[in-house]
């Protein structure tokens, strides 16, 4: 048995992805291990199970680089753990050892032109300390472990490769059916940032109707939170005659009743580390047509169609195969479930601890 240190800060992330990577690990770890978790520094709003230790943290310092050079290490100093784990970039600078680190992805260093903001050399810089301070680097995907080593230029057999899960609210029973539209609507889940390369999905159903492919353009749904491409996809999608709603941040009954009656779930991202939306929709039963980029592969497997995301005339005829194939939209529903039921937290537990066990070996 080990007794786990866990930054609880995680489970309090404005990041949709990382508090859900977090509550599902810290779940998966107690259900399929006898191991002991303390997390350190969770809110009071934090649901967590009922076996975990909660470790308060006093906050001397208000950034997240006072919170990993001081106020972390001084509370972890105090309780004897055989391992510290902090699940989102962000590690304990000082005398936290043996000490695993989750990187999601480095897109921020590989695509620096995606963020254009003046504290962002603050936190490459910030996320490269953390990443070389720790014994072992936990990813989730092929592609984030070869992008990490060439990002920071650290030994890939320091850096495990641990995929992700679904959650049990995206498998079973169908909750809050009457929150989905009526109409036939593409769905796509996730932050709207550049990246995401949403305006290739409009111009692609623009030429769709253009070209006769897509008789009847469907509405498109969005959800997630606007981090400044709100704007320019409702001008692009005015001049292009595509309808948009944006969906905001739905609950899970209604995030799962959205991705079960999509007509398909598109997601033509230039870049994931994985890709947790596409995991959820397969399993969901919605057909998945994605951008063959970053770790979408190695998600979507077979499944799924997959096009260069800048193909705009492939976007379109994969959502015209979808439209207008029942029988092919079938196919793919059931391939999606097929492929998402290979992706358990309780794999992923297990890849955990077996990351654990190798970060406490770096240190003997």
């Amino acid at each position: 048995m080990m007794r786990i240190g866990f930054d609880g800060s995680s489970l309090n992330s404005p990041a949709g992805g990382v508090r859900r990577y977090a509550s599902e690990l810290v779940g998966a770890l107690l259900a399929t291990t006898p191991h002991e978790i303390v997390v350190f520094g969770a809110s009071s709003e934090a649901t967590l199970p009922p076996r975990v230790q909660r470790r308060p943290v006093t906050r001397i310092t208000p950034t997240n680089l006072g919170w990993s050079l001081v106020d972390l290490p001084r509370a972890v100093g105090r309780v004897p753990l055989d391992v510290f784990h902090a699940p989102a970039y962000t590690a304990p600078l000082r005398r936290v050892h043996p000490l695993a680190l989750t990187i999601h992805d480095v897109s921020y260093e590989r695509h620096r032109e995606w963020y254009p903001y003046k504290s962002d050399p603050l936190r490459r810089w910030f996320y490269r300390l953390c990443a070389t301070t720790a014994d072992v680097i936990i990813t989730d995907s092929k592609f984030s472990k070869s992008e990490i080593s060439a990002a920071y230029d650290i030994d890939p057999g320091r850096i495990a490769v641990v995929p992700l899960g679904v959650g049990t609210p995206f498998v079973g029973t169908l909750q809050d059916p009457a929150t989905a539209p009526k109409e036939p609507y593409l769905l796509h889940v996730g932050d709207l940032h550049r990246r995401r390369n949403l305006g290739m999905l409009i111009r692609a159903l623009a030429r769709g109707r253009s070209s006769g492919a897509i008789a009847t353009t469907p509405l498109v749904v969005l959800a997630g939170v606007d981090r400044g491409e709100r704007a320019h996809l409702e001008d692009e999608a005015r001049r292009a005659h595509v309808r948009l709603h944006f969906a905001g941040i739905p609950n899970d009954g209604a995030l799962a009743a959205l991705y079960a009656g999509a007509t398909a779930f598109v997601y033509p991202s230039r870049y994931e580390g994985f890709g947790l939306p596409l995991l959820e929709a397969m399993a969901c039963g919605a057909p998945v047509i994605a951008a063959n980029a970053g770790a979408i592969p190695e998600v979507v497997g077979d499944a799924g169609i997959l096009v260069h995301p800048d193909d705009e005339d492939a976007m379109a005829s994969g959502i015209a195969r979808v439209i207008d194939d029942a029988g092919e939209a079938n196919r793919m529903r059931a391939a999606g479930r097929m492929r998402a039921s290979a992706f358990t937290w309780t794999k992923t537990a297990v890849l955990t601890t077996d990351a654990y066990v190798s970060a406490a070996a770096a240190v003997i």
